[in-house]
């Protein structure tokens, strides 16, 4: 059964590989719904389901979102002025993210996971076409919205960049710029994440073989694996397909998703 999980966990990371460089976003997003549904073939009870996909996610997002902060650092699209402060604060959010979720239900989690998704879709629909002009608010601002950023990312085992890229543009942070302060965030998020997540999990007796706390490492595996190997893949179409139209495909997708673990 293990070999199944990570067959079908390498396959799921070459999906959210190429939507992850086709699109900018992913991840969490889609590793999150998949992994609710197959943990429970490994033997994952309803009770921990939630935290066991969301520790896993954030620690295949660790890999992933170290590997794209380096390239975008590469092409200076990271003003690191702006982006340490919210590093910090963001960490600080992630890990107390990740201890708020081992006290709650996996129900709870699933809906939460569920309502926050609609609105990030929603919101994904209504901006494709949005051009503000705005200026950069007061100093506490930015800071404090990355702490709460980091919390809710951790909650959903996202990297929190479909939080953190619309947030920076609403203030006039340029598009590259704001793609390139949250995948440095995502790797606080996703690293400081999954230190809550293995530590929240680790005195439990009750998780599958090969788990570290929260951390499923087959699934772990498999999804780096083929991610890295197709998130290039995404970044080369991205320049040739109509990828306004598949965010609004992409976003209706997250709708159906989130409906379907909201009601399941």
């Amino acid at each position: 059964m293990i070999l199944t999980v990570l067959i079908f966990c390498l396959v799921l990371g070459s999906v959210v590989g190429f939507l992850a460089g086709l699109l900018g976003i992913g991840g969490g997003l889609i590793i999150v719904p998949a992994l609710v549904y197959l943990l429970p073939l490994v033997g994952v009870s309803s009770d921990i389901v939630m935290p066991v996909a969301l520790g896993t996610s954030l620690g295949a997002i660790v890999i992933t979102s170290a590997s794209a902060a380096f390239a975008h650092h590469r092409k200076n699209n990271i003003p690191w002025s702006l982006a340490r402060p919210l590093m910090i604060l963001i960490a600080i959010g992630a890990l107390l993210g990740a201890f708020i979720a081992d006290s709650l239900s996996s129900e709870v989690l699933a809906r939460f996971f569920s309502v926050v998704v609609v609105l990030l879709a929603v919101y994904m629909l209504l901006s494709i076409n949005a051009s503000k002009e705005r200026s950069l608010p007061a100093t506490y601002v930015l800071p404090s919205l990355s702490f709460f950023t980091g919390v809710i990312a951790s909650l959903m085992g996202i990297a929190g960049g479909a939080i953190l890229v619309p947030m920076l543009s609403f203030f006039g942070v340029s598009v590259r710029h704001s793609i390139g302060i949250a995948t440095a965030c995502g790797v606080m998020v996703a690293l400081f994440g999954s230190i809550g997540y293995i530590i929240t999990g680790f005195h439990l007796t009750n998780l599958p073989e090969w788990s570290f706390g929260y951390i499923y490492l087959p699934a772990l595996l498999g999804i780096v694996m083929s991610s890295i190997i197709f998130a290039p893949i995404g970044v080369k179409y991205a320049s040739q397909l109509p990828v306004k139209t598949l965010k609004k495909i992409f976003a209706v997708f997250l709708i159906l998703v989130a409906i379907k673990m909201m009601f399941s």
